[in-house]
């Protein structure tokens, strides 16, 4: 198959640089995706502590409890469970760093030793 000279004016096309290309592409969509969890998981826990503190209120209603006891309660309810929300997040978060610092840590280590050892 013969192939023919391009266009002067067309742009020339670097097909090895697919892989530098791919390269970058993935670390930019893997930013995105790692910052779209953290928004999900916030959405997620705002949308939790919104529904129980709305069902501790409605059952203080249905049961003719004190406006009182049902605001402290539903304000406590509220507050927990936005806190440990947030602590579950940040702890997961740092699960995270933790467990890829250990299988960098893990592969250096192996990279380091495999010369050591016998054939």
């Amino acid at each position: 198959m013969r192939r023919t000279a391009p266009h002067p004016d067309q742009l020339p096309l670097g097909f090895g640089k697919d892989a530098e290309i791919e390269r970058m592409i993935e670390a930019r969509v893997a930013i995105r995706a790692e910052a779209e969890a953290i928004r999900w998981r916030f959405r997620l826990m705002i949308v939790e502590t919104l529904l129980l503190t709305t069902m501790v209120i409605v059952t203080g209603l249905v049961l003719h409890q004190p406006t009182a006891i049902i605001a402290r309660g539903a304000l406590l309810i509220g507050a927990t469970c936005l806190s440990t929300g947030i602590l579950l997040i940040l702890l997961t978060g740092l699960m995270g760093k933790l467990l890829s610092r250990i299988r960098q840590w893990r592969s250096r280590r192996s990279d380091a030793i495999l010369p050591w050892r016998r054939p």
